[in-house]
């Protein structure tokens, strides 16, 4: 359950890098096309519900209170990106990209992220009632003060990735490869797969939870 970085004291915590955005150029046309570059913008309350913004690329830019409900985000690539009180029901966003971003108080449903790929994020509060990561290769991910009722990182490659004073239902970590993976300070319903949880670290109360799950991989009988 610890991996041997940890063992020796050099837990390794996700590197974030700042996001910095400066002179930003409100956006007075709200029309979204998919495949198009958009630099250096600042959004306030867009709706892109049910558009297609299919492989869009989105740099040093930043979004106020945007919908992106059924919108069509596979491909996207937000670089350098703040995304602050987003909202959206259903969120499919398979095979994107994240690299330097910030995402505060999201209200998602089921989002969908599946083979997406994750490098320097920050989600801080909000809630999400699916996270699907499947298959997704995460690198210096930190999710703190969000509720999420399933957080699925099946089949995913996980390098430093923390989830801090998070409640979480069910995490499924099947066949995924974790190493640095930072889960103390969080409660959890659930957990499948928890033989994939070599290279993960928790603390002694998530230890006494885990303990029947535990047992019951290892065949140990308790009497």
């Amino acid at each position: 359950m610890v991996s041997k970085s940890s063992k020796t004291g050099r837990l390794q915590a996700p590197r974030l890098s700042p996001v910095h955005l400066h002179e930003l150029r409100d956006a007075t046309d709200s029309s979204f096309l998919s495949g198009d570059t958009y630099d250096g913008e600042r959004f306030d309350r867009p709706t892109l519900d049910g558009l297609d913004l299919t492989a869009s690329d989105f740099i040093d830019c930043e979004f106020q209170g945007a919908t992106f409900h059924q919108a069509q985000l596979r491909g996207v690539r937000f670089r350098n990106c703040i995304l602050a009180d987003s909202f959206a029901p259903v969120f499919t966003a398979a095979r994107s990209t994240w690299r330097d971003v910030v995402v505060t108080a999201p209200r998602w449903g089921s989002a969908e992220l599946y083979d997406s790929t994750w490098q320097s994020v920050r989600i801080d509060g909000g809630k999400l009632d699916f996270l699907n990561l499947r298959t997704a290769k995460i690198s210096d991910l930190l999710i703190s003060d969000c509720i999420i009722n399933e957080l699925d990182l099946g089949g995913s490659t996980v390098s430093r990735m923390a989830l801090k004073n998070c409640r979480i239902g069910t995490l499924d970590v099947s066949a995924a490869k974790c190493t640095d993976l930072d889960l103390r300070g969080s409660e959890f319903s659930a957990i499948h797969g928890i033989g994939n949880l070599a290279g993960a670290v928790i603390d002694d109360y998530q230890l006494g939870l885990l303990a029947p799950l535990l047992a019951g991989y290892l065949g140990i009988s308790v009497a």
